[in-house]
């Protein structure tokens, strides 16, 4: 069986061991900048040890997850003698396999694992995984290991070429952090009527979950709900002009979605050309 060391113990590192390890597969070593990160790894994969240096773990094991923060990647895999056979894989969204060109060069195999998922804590994240979409990106016989991993964890995958995989991690973004964003600004917007952001984000999690709902069930554009998938023109311009007068900094946001919501209300089919083009111009002039 595979000896899997870990560099790095953040939140994804240890979420990773501690699955891989309920799991079946060995996780023997852990090596992090924080001896506290690595101590609770080794504390919740059983017979994993802490090893003092980044070589050490390399030396340990037949499989190595470097899970550091992306931009230390590529000055770990430099500072490390890897060995021909052995397996290197990050769990970076962005970076493709070419920052471990050094563990290619000495005769390892290289790869990506990144699983598509939001990593707010290990708990949260340990519960997430199972059910997430893996992207993978390797070539064989390091493929097939991979593919395994994810779907041992409960997961999908898809394979990924080097060139796709800052627009895929820019879609992530899209999808998960600016979600977020979003319903700040809207919490920001409850409080000019004096709800403060907990209270309003209790209420706004229910249609949050709706609308998530919708997507899955009945997936883009049918899903989408609203003034501009109705068309309606006398909304949309009330709303902007509640905005100028009580959150101007929200009018950019605001026009710029609607703008680009406007093709999906189109392909609903509920609006046709001529009411999408004037939703644009009402938007356009704000």
């Amino acid at each position: 069986m595979l000896k899997i060391g870990f560099i790095g113990a953040g939140i994804v590192g240890t979420a990773l061991a501690t699955l891989l390890s309920r799991n079946g597969y060995e996780v023997t070593c852990v090596s992090s900048r924080s001896r506290k990160s690595a101590k609770n790894l080794a504390k919740a994969v059983e017979g994993c040890n802490i090893m003092d240096t980044n070589q050490d773990v390399a030396d340990a094991a037949d499989f190595v997850f470097i899970t550091t923060p992306d931009d230390v990647i590529p000055r770990v895999v430099s500072r490390v003698k890897w060995r021909k056979r052995q397996s290197v894989v990050h769990c970076s969204g962005a970076d493709s396999v070419e920052i471990l060109e050094p563990a290619r060069k000495s005769g390892a195999r290289v790869g990506g694992f990144h699983p598509l998922q939001t990593f707010a804590g290990i708990d949260q994240a340990i519960e997430n995984i199972p059910g997430s979409t893996f992207v993978i990106e390797s070539d064989e016989p390091l493929l097939t290991t991979l593919q395994d991993m994810a779907t041992a964890l409960g997961g999908k995958w898809i394979q990924l070429k080097s060139k796709d995989k800052v627009a895929y991690h820019a879609a992530a973004v899209f999808a998960c952090n600016y979600l977020v964003t979003l319903v700040k600004l809207s919490t920001d917007l409850w409080e000019t009527f004096r709800i403060p952001p907990d209270k309003a984000t209790a209420a706004l999690l229910p249609l949050l979950r709706g609308t998530l709902n919708n997507i899955e069930r009945l997936g883009i554009p049918r899903c989408l709900t609203g003034p501009i998938a109705r068309g309606d023109t006398g909304t949309v311009s009330k709303h902007l002009d509640m905005l100028k007068k009580k959150a101007p900094a929200l009018m950019a946001p605001y026009t710029e979605m609607g703008r680009q919501t406007i093709p999906i209300a189109l392909a609903k089919g509920k609006i046709d050309k001529k009411r999408s083009l004037e939703l644009d111009k009402i938007l356009k002039a704000s």
